[in-house]
């Protein structure tokens, strides 16, 4: 059954069904991966095959002849790159035993009121306050995108709402939850406990220790802030995008992090 068409291209029922899928499909992989290296991955890959589609359309057999051999072994590179990803979404998918909560149906499940982002600032700061003033070290990543899923389920699921009182109790010094990092998303602590990625940059002071190096990586794979407080020295710092603001005060920092939320962009200068 014709649906519409555009000059030779002719759309049909079948057609609509098959891009409705493929859609949906593409849209929870990008939930899947998103907050880690593996999407920048998919990306690239993604790129090459639709290169390759269009080099073919066009008849450039020579570079449609190389880009082939690409195509040829991408499915075994697929699986070798995103073994872990693979896992995750065959998990996933088994264990949605009920229709309404299965993945494909959570498209259509209804957002928020204009996407609305809250977050309990106020409590944050005083904690981060208090734990400068303790010498007390933290480790604190603040998602507005996604629940950081991969990460998260490095740790401790906690699923609690922000307090002053839990972010004390998580990072206090004999607390069994204090090595690691907090993600926060939603106005909800998600998870303690949690393993960072290290950033490889060489440029990074020898001066900054683990919990320096694995915010500054965080922030350089996904598009989170880290707050952290120095046990050594009581400093508060701020990451973004890869760039550390040190020994910034508890005003200073609650206007990143409103700054953050808000899709107010700033460029920050390394300190």
């Amino acid at each position: 059954m014709l649906l519409f068409s555009f000059g030779f291209l002719e759309i049909n029922f079948v057609d609509f069904l098959d891009i409705l899928f493929v859609s949906v499909l593409l849209f929870h992989l990008y939930k899947l991966i998103k907050g880690s290296v593996a999407l920048k991955i998919f990306v690239g890959g993604l790129s090459i095959y639709l290169t390759y589609l269009v080099v073919k359309a066009t008849d450039m057999e020579l570079l449609s002849e190389i880009l082939s051999q690409f195509i040829d072994v991408g499915v075994i590179a697929a699986i070798i790159l995103f073994q872990q990803e693979i896992r995750k979404f065959l998990l996933l998918i088994g264990k949605s035993t009920d229709f309404k909560n299965f993945p494909l149906f959570q498209l259509f499940k209804a957002k928020g009121k204009d996407g609305e982002i809250n977050l309990d600032i106020p409590s944050i700061i005083d904690a981060m306050k208090d734990m400068s003033n303790t010498n007390t070290g933290a480790l604190i990543v603040i998602s507005k995108d996604s629940d950081l899923q991969f990460y998260s389920e490095t740790g401790d699921f906690v699923d609690a709402k922000i307090s002053k009182r839990l972010l004390l109790s998580i990072f206090f010094k004999n607390s069994p939850m204090h090595d690691g990092a907090c993600i926060i998303y939603n106005n909800r602590i998600i998870a303690a406990r949690c393993i960072l990625p290290v950033s490889e940059n060489p440029n990074i002071p020898a001066t900054l220790g683990l919990r320096h190096r694995a915010g500054i990586g965080m922030t350089e794979n996904t598009n989170t802030i880290v707050l952290i407080v120095s046990e050594e020295t009581g400093q508060m710092s701020y990451i973004q995008g890869g760039t550390i603001n040190h020994n910034i005060s508890a005003i200073e920092l609650r206007g990143k992090i409103r700054r953050y939320i808000t899709d107010e962009n700033e460029k920050e200068t390394k300190n």
